[in-house]
Protein backbone atom coordinates (compact mmCIF):
# COMPACT_ATOMS: atom_id res chain seq x y z
CA UNK A 1 0.00 0.00 0.00
CA UNK A 2 1.59 3.00 -0.98
CA UNK A 3 -1.50 5.71 -0.74
CA UNK A 4 -2.51 7.48 2.15
CA UNK A 5 -6.40 8.09 1.57
CA UNK A 6 -7.66 11.38 3.68
CA UNK A 7 -11.64 12.26 4.04
CA UNK A 8 -12.38 16.10 3.50
CA UNK A 9 -15.17 18.48 2.90
CA UNK A 10 -15.60 19.37 -0.77
CA UNK A 11 -14.17 22.27 -1.63
CA UNK A 12 -11.41 21.97 0.92
CA UNK A 13 -9.12 19.29 -1.36
CA UNK A 14 -6.17 21.88 -1.33
CA UNK A 15 -6.41 22.45 2.60
CA UNK A 16 -6.21 18.39 2.82
CA UNK A 17 -3.62 18.60 0.63
CA UNK A 18 -1.31 20.93 2.11
CA UNK A 19 -1.69 19.87 5.27
CA UNK A 20 -0.91 16.27 4.40
CA UNK A 21 2.01 17.32 2.54
CA UNK A 22 3.27 19.13 5.56
CA UNK A 23 2.90 16.26 8.19
CA UNK A 24 4.80 13.69 5.69
CA UNK A 25 7.63 16.38 5.59
CA UNK A 26 7.83 16.51 8.86
CA UNK A 27 8.33 12.54 9.46
CA UNK A 28 10.80 12.91 6.20
CA UNK A 29 8.38 10.67 4.09
CA UNK A 30 9.27 11.62 0.38
CA UNK A 31 5.81 11.35 -1.34
CA UNK A 32 3.19 13.37 -3.61
CA UNK A 33 0.24 14.68 -3.22
CA UNK A 34 -3.19 13.90 -5.45
CA UNK A 35 -5.69 16.23 -5.26
CA UNK A 36 -8.86 17.23 -7.31
CA UNK A 37 -11.62 19.99 -6.55
CA UNK A 38 -14.57 19.25 -5.32
CA UNK A 39 -13.85 15.18 -4.70
CA UNK A 40 -14.25 15.16 -1.20
CA UNK A 41 -10.87 13.33 -0.41
CA UNK A 42 -7.31 13.59 -1.21
CA UNK A 43 -4.20 11.41 -1.74
CA UNK A 44 -0.45 11.45 -0.56
CA UNK A 45 1.55 8.74 -3.12
CA UNK A 46 4.17 7.46 -1.17
CA UNK A 47 7.37 7.01 -3.11
CA UNK A 48 7.92 4.13 -0.67
CA UNK A 49 5.05 1.36 -0.33
CA UNK A 50 5.87 0.80 3.49
CA UNK A 51 5.95 4.41 3.92
CA UNK A 52 1.60 4.96 3.90
CA UNK A 53 1.27 2.57 7.12
CA UNK A 54 4.47 4.49 8.95
CA UNK A 55 2.56 7.57 8.07
CA UNK A 56 -0.77 6.98 9.83
CA UNK A 57 0.98 5.14 12.86
CA UNK A 58 3.38 7.93 13.65
CA UNK A 59 1.32 11.22 12.69
CA UNK A 60 -1.60 11.58 15.58
CA UNK A 61 -4.60 11.87 13.55
CA UNK A 62 -6.00 14.16 16.63
CA UNK A 63 -3.44 16.92 15.08
CA UNK A 64 -4.60 17.02 11.47
CA UNK A 65 -7.77 19.71 10.66
CA UNK A 66 -8.79 19.25 7.71
CA UNK A 67 -9.06 15.31 7.64
CA UNK A 68 -12.44 13.94 8.59
CA UNK A 69 -11.09 10.03 7.98
CA UNK A 70 -7.96 8.30 7.12
CA UNK A 71 -6.41 5.31 5.81
CA UNK A 72 -3.05 3.26 4.27
CA UNK A 73 -4.62 2.32 1.00
CA UNK A 74 -4.47 0.99 -2.83
CA UNK A 75 -6.61 1.85 -5.65
CA UNK A 76 -8.47 -0.94 -7.23
CA UNK A 77 -9.70 0.14 -10.88
CA UNK A 78 -11.41 -1.88 -13.70
CA UNK A 79 -12.64 -4.06 -11.27
CA UNK A 80 -15.07 -6.94 -12.99
CA UNK A 81 -19.24 -5.80 -12.04
CA UNK A 82 -19.74 -9.71 -11.29
CA UNK A 83 -17.12 -10.09 -9.10
CA UNK A 84 -15.79 -7.09 -6.83
CA UNK A 85 -15.88 -9.31 -3.68
CA UNK A 86 -13.26 -11.22 -5.03
CA UNK A 87 -11.01 -8.11 -6.00
CA UNK A 88 -11.04 -6.76 -3.06
CA UNK A 89 -10.46 -10.29 -1.20
CA UNK A 90 -7.28 -10.45 -3.35
CA UNK A 91 -6.55 -7.12 -2.16
CA UNK A 92 -6.53 -7.37 1.74
CA UNK A 93 -4.80 -10.93 1.15
CA UNK A 94 -1.34 -9.55 3.53
CA UNK A 95 -3.95 -7.36 5.30
CA UNK A 96 -4.17 -7.79 9.20
CA UNK A 97 -7.10 -9.40 10.47
CA UNK A 98 -9.71 -6.28 11.09
CA UNK A 99 -12.36 -5.79 13.63
CA UNK A 100 -14.38 -3.61 11.66
CA UNK A 101 -15.30 -2.86 7.80
CA UNK A 102 -16.58 0.31 6.73
CA UNK A 103 -17.56 0.65 3.21
CA UNK A 104 -17.81 4.37 2.61
CA UNK A 105 -17.80 7.23 -0.42
CA UNK A 106 -16.50 10.42 -0.48
CA UNK A 107 -19.00 13.33 1.16
CA UNK A 108 -20.27 14.43 -2.65
CA UNK A 109 -23.33 14.25 -4.11
CA UNK A 110 -21.79 11.71 -6.85
CA UNK A 111 -20.79 9.47 -3.44
CA UNK A 112 -24.28 9.79 -2.54
CA UNK A 113 -25.45 7.96 -5.40
CA UNK A 114 -22.83 5.20 -4.76
CA UNK A 115 -24.49 4.49 -0.82
CA UNK A 116 -26.86 2.46 -2.00
CA UNK A 117 -24.84 0.17 -3.89
CA UNK A 118 -22.47 0.39 -0.52
CA UNK A 119 -25.07 -0.89 1.72
CA UNK A 120 -25.96 -3.87 -0.66
CA UNK A 121 -22.66 -4.91 -1.20
CA UNK A 122 -21.90 -4.49 2.34
CA UNK A 123 -23.43 -8.01 3.70
CA UNK A 124 -21.74 -10.00 1.34
CA UNK A 125 -18.26 -8.73 1.34
CA UNK A 126 -17.77 -8.89 5.36
CA UNK A 127 -19.11 -12.38 5.36
CA UNK A 128 -16.37 -13.29 2.47
CA UNK A 129 -13.78 -11.34 4.48
CA UNK A 130 -14.62 -13.08 7.71
CA UNK A 131 -14.20 -16.77 6.21
CA UNK A 132 -10.97 -15.02 4.82
CA UNK A 133 -9.51 -14.19 8.25
CA UNK A 134 -9.69 -10.89 7.76
CA UNK A 135 -12.96 -9.27 9.57
CA UNK A 136 -13.85 -10.68 12.77
CA UNK A 137 -17.43 -11.70 12.98
CA UNK A 138 -18.45 -9.43 15.66
CA UNK A 139 -16.69 -5.88 16.06
CA UNK A 140 -13.57 -5.45 17.63
CA UNK A 141 -12.69 -1.83 18.54
CA UNK A 142 -8.96 -2.60 19.17
CA UNK A 143 -8.24 -3.75 15.99
CA UNK A 144 -7.24 -2.16 12.56
CA UNK A 145 -10.32 -0.54 10.80
CA UNK A 146 -10.85 -2.03 6.99
CA UNK A 147 -12.22 0.68 4.85
CA UNK A 148 -13.31 0.27 1.14
CA UNK A 149 -13.58 3.89 -0.26
CA UNK A 150 -15.85 3.20 -3.50
CA UNK A 151 -15.38 6.24 -6.13
CA UNK A 152 -17.96 4.16 -8.74
CA UNK A 153 -19.25 0.68 -9.20
CA UNK A 154 -16.09 -0.71 -10.45
CA UNK A 155 -13.27 1.84 -8.53
CA UNK A 156 -12.36 1.62 -4.79
CA UNK A 157 -9.71 2.49 -2.20
CA UNK A 158 -9.13 -0.40 -0.41
CA UNK A 159 -7.00 -0.13 2.99
CA UNK A 160 -7.35 -0.22 6.83
CA UNK A 161 -6.30 2.54 9.73
CA UNK A 162 -5.54 2.15 13.07
CA UNK A 163 -8.52 2.24 15.84
CA UNK A 164 -6.41 4.57 18.49
CA UNK A 165 -5.86 7.00 15.48
CA UNK A 166 -8.66 7.66 13.09
CA UNK A 167 -12.15 8.75 13.63
CA UNK A 168 -14.64 6.27 15.39
CA UNK A 169 -17.48 7.86 13.04
CA UNK A 170 -18.50 6.20 9.73
CA UNK A 171 -16.90 8.49 6.69
CA UNK A 172 -16.06 9.95 9.93
CA UNK A 173 -18.81 12.00 10.19
CA UNK A 174 -20.75 12.11 13.38
CA UNK A 175 -24.20 12.02 13.28
CA UNK A 176 -26.29 14.44 14.69
CA UNK A 177 -30.25 15.58 14.85
CA UNK A 178 -31.70 19.18 15.00
CA UNK A 179 -33.13 19.87 18.37
CA UNK A 180 -37.12 20.58 17.59
CA UNK A 181 -36.54 24.02 20.06
CA UNK A 182 -32.45 25.07 19.21
CA UNK A 183 -32.89 28.46 18.54
CA UNK A 184 -30.05 28.23 15.66
CA UNK A 185 -28.63 25.43 13.06
CA UNK A 186 -25.59 26.47 14.40
CA UNK A 187 -26.20 24.51 17.98
CA UNK A 188 -24.92 21.78 15.86
CA UNK A 189 -21.89 22.86 15.36
CA UNK A 190 -20.88 22.51 18.90
CA UNK A 191 -23.08 19.53 19.62
CA UNK A 192 -20.69 17.73 17.64
CA UNK A 193 -17.34 19.52 19.01
CA UNK A 194 -18.37 18.01 22.13
CA UNK A 195 -18.75 14.70 20.20
CA UNK A 196 -15.65 14.79 18.13
CA UNK A 197 -12.99 16.72 20.98
CA UNK A 198 -14.36 14.43 24.51
CA UNK A 199 -14.58 11.12 24.72
CA UNK A 200 -18.08 10.02 26.40
CA UNK A 201 -16.09 9.20 29.74
CA UNK A 202 -14.48 12.41 29.66
CA UNK A 203 -17.19 14.17 29.22
CA UNK A 204 -19.25 12.48 32.05
CA UNK A 205 -16.03 13.90 33.94
CA UNK A 206 -15.42 17.12 32.41
CA UNK A 207 -19.10 18.47 31.40
CA UNK A 208 -21.29 18.16 34.21
CA UNK A 209 -24.90 19.77 35.86
CA UNK A 210 -24.23 22.76 37.80
CA UNK A 211 -20.87 23.83 35.98
CA UNK A 212 -20.48 28.13 34.78
CA UNK A 213 -20.30 28.90 30.98
CA UNK A 214 -19.96 31.99 29.14
CA UNK A 215 -21.06 32.31 25.51
CA UNK A 216 -19.40 35.31 23.84
CA UNK A 217 -21.33 36.51 20.84
CA UNK A 218 -24.35 33.79 21.89
CA UNK A 219 -26.93 35.80 19.66
CA UNK A 220 -29.99 34.02 19.36
CA UNK A 221 -28.71 30.96 21.48
CA UNK A 222 -27.45 27.97 19.42
CA UNK A 223 -24.32 27.54 21.62
CA UNK A 224 -25.61 28.68 24.95
CA UNK A 225 -28.45 25.96 23.79
CA UNK A 226 -26.36 23.00 24.00
CA UNK A 227 -24.44 24.30 27.31
CA UNK A 228 -27.93 24.61 28.65
CA UNK A 229 -28.96 21.00 27.52
CA UNK A 230 -25.91 19.68 29.52
CA UNK A 231 -26.91 21.13 32.77
CA UNK A 232 -24.62 25.05 32.76
CA UNK A 233 -25.39 28.02 34.19
CA UNK A 234 -24.95 30.74 31.29
CA UNK A 235 -23.70 34.17 31.12
CA UNK A 236 -24.61 34.61 27.96
CA UNK A 237 -22.71 38.20 26.11
CA UNK A 238 -24.69 39.76 23.16
CA UNK A 239 -26.04 43.00 22.02
CA UNK A 240 -28.51 41.16 20.67
CA UNK A 241 -31.54 39.36 21.48
CA UNK A 242 -31.70 35.59 23.12
CA UNK A 243 -34.24 32.86 22.44
CA UNK A 244 -37.22 33.73 24.58
CA UNK A 245 -37.52 29.78 25.63
CA UNK A 246 -33.70 29.33 26.79
CA UNK A 247 -34.54 32.81 28.70
CA UNK A 248 -36.56 30.69 29.75
CA UNK A 249 -34.99 28.32 31.37
CA UNK A 250 -33.83 30.05 34.24
CA UNK A 251 -29.95 29.30 33.45
CA UNK A 252 -28.97 31.73 31.17
CA UNK A 253 -28.02 35.50 32.56
CA UNK A 254 -27.79 37.70 29.50
CA UNK A 255 -25.25 40.78 29.48
CA UNK A 256 -26.03 43.11 26.51
CA UNK A 257 -22.04 43.25 26.23
CA UNK A 258 -19.41 43.72 23.27
CA UNK A 259 -18.04 39.73 23.54
CA UNK A 260 -14.30 41.26 22.89
CA UNK A 261 -14.71 43.22 25.46
CA UNK A 262 -16.59 41.30 28.52
CA UNK A 263 -14.10 39.60 31.12
CA UNK A 264 -15.80 37.41 34.25
CA UNK A 265 -15.97 38.84 37.41
CA UNK A 266 -14.33 36.11 38.90
CA UNK A 267 -11.92 32.69 37.80
CA UNK A 268 -14.74 30.19 37.87
CA UNK A 269 -15.45 29.44 34.36
CA UNK A 270 -15.59 25.91 33.79
CA UNK A 271 -16.23 26.39 29.83
CA UNK A 272 -16.12 29.60 27.32
CA UNK A 273 -17.27 28.94 23.57
CA UNK A 274 -17.50 31.40 21.29
CA UNK A 275 -18.65 32.03 17.61
CA UNK A 276 -18.13 35.33 17.01
CA UNK A 277 -17.71 36.36 12.89
CA UNK A 278 -14.23 38.00 13.26
CA UNK A 279 -11.07 37.83 12.25
CA UNK A 280 -9.30 34.60 12.86
CA UNK A 281 -6.05 36.25 14.57
CA UNK A 282 -8.14 38.86 16.59
CA UNK A 283 -10.63 36.07 18.12
CA UNK A 284 -7.30 34.22 19.25
CA UNK A 285 -5.79 36.58 20.55
CA UNK A 286 -8.71 36.63 22.63
CA UNK A 287 -9.05 33.40 23.49
CA UNK A 288 -5.22 33.80 24.44
CA UNK A 289 -6.17 36.43 26.83
CA UNK A 290 -9.07 34.52 28.80
CA UNK A 291 -6.53 31.72 29.07
CA UNK A 292 -3.18 33.52 30.67
CA UNK A 293 -5.67 35.36 33.09
CA UNK A 294 -6.83 32.32 34.31
CA UNK A 295 -10.58 32.89 33.86
CA UNK A 296 -11.33 29.45 32.07
CA UNK A 297 -10.76 25.84 32.22
CA UNK A 298 -11.78 25.09 28.77
CA UNK A 299 -12.64 26.58 25.51
CA UNK A 300 -14.24 26.10 22.32
CA UNK A 301 -14.01 28.74 19.60
CA UNK A 302 -14.83 28.77 16.05
CA UNK A 303 -12.00 30.49 13.71
CA UNK A 304 -13.36 31.83 10.16
CA UNK A 305 -11.34 31.25 7.62
CA UNK A 306 -10.40 34.07 4.47
CA UNK A 307 -11.71 32.62 0.94
CA UNK A 308 -7.76 31.81 0.03
CA UNK A 309 -4.74 30.59 2.19
CA UNK A 310 -6.99 28.62 4.51
CA UNK A 311 -4.75 26.10 5.91
CA UNK A 312 -2.27 28.55 6.12
CA UNK A 313 -4.36 31.09 8.25
CA UNK A 314 -5.14 28.39 10.23
CA UNK A 315 -1.74 27.11 11.37
CA UNK A 316 -0.60 30.44 12.08
CA UNK A 317 -3.48 31.03 14.50
CA UNK A 318 -2.38 27.59 16.44
CA UNK A 319 1.26 28.70 15.87
CA UNK A 320 0.89 31.38 17.78
CA UNK A 321 -1.41 30.21 20.58
CA UNK A 322 1.32 27.60 20.90
CA UNK A 323 4.13 30.64 21.27
CA UNK A 324 1.75 32.41 23.57
CA UNK A 325 0.88 30.00 26.02
CA UNK A 326 4.69 28.64 25.82
CA UNK A 327 5.89 31.93 26.63
CA UNK A 328 3.33 32.29 29.73
CA UNK A 329 4.31 29.25 30.80
CA UNK A 330 0.41 28.02 30.28
CA UNK A 331 -0.06 23.96 29.70
CA UNK A 332 -2.78 22.85 27.47
CA UNK A 333 -4.20 20.48 25.11
CA UNK A 334 -5.27 21.71 21.74
CA UNK A 335 -6.81 19.95 19.23
CA UNK A 336 -8.70 22.09 15.95
CA UNK A 337 -11.03 20.29 13.63
CA UNK A 338 -13.21 21.31 10.43
CA UNK A 339 -16.29 19.73 11.51
CA UNK A 340 -18.69 18.50 9.30
CA UNK A 341 -21.08 21.44 10.49
CA UNK A 342 -18.93 24.04 10.04
CA UNK A 343 -18.35 25.55 7.19
CA UNK A 344 -15.61 28.39 6.03
CA UNK A 345 -14.93 28.22 9.90
CA UNK A 346 -12.64 25.76 12.18
CA UNK A 347 -13.58 24.70 15.10
CA UNK A 348 -10.53 24.91 18.03
CA UNK A 349 -11.08 23.40 21.64
CA UNK A 350 -8.61 24.17 24.52
CA UNK A 351 -8.25 22.40 27.48
CA UNK A 352 -6.22 24.50 30.23
CA UNK A 353 -4.18 22.39 32.37
CA UNK A 354 -2.29 24.88 34.54
CA UNK A 355 -1.72 28.51 34.30
CA UNK A 356 1.15 30.25 36.75
CA UNK A 357 -1.01 32.11 39.64
CA UNK A 358 1.34 35.03 39.12
CA UNK A 359 0.45 35.95 35.71
CA UNK A 360 -2.80 37.38 37.12
CA UNK A 361 -2.44 37.74 41.27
Amino acid sequence: MSSVVIYCRSGFESDAAAEINHHAMQQGVAGYVKAKPNTGFVTFECYAKEEAERLIKQIDFKSLVFARQWFAGTLLTNMPLEDRVGEIKQCVADFPLCGDLRVETPDTNEGKELSKFCKKISTPLAKSLEKQNKLTRNVKPQKPVLHILFLANDTAYVGYSFSDNNSPFFMGIPRLKMPADGPSRSTLKLDEAFNVFLTKEQAEDRVRPGMRGVDLGACPGGWTYQLVRRGMFVAAIDNGPMNDKLMESGQVKHFREDGFKYRPEKRNIDWLVCDMVEKPSKVTQLMIDWIVNGFVKELIFNLKLPMKKRFDSVYECLQLIDDELAHYNVGYKLQAKHLYHDREEVTVHIQVLKVPQNLYS
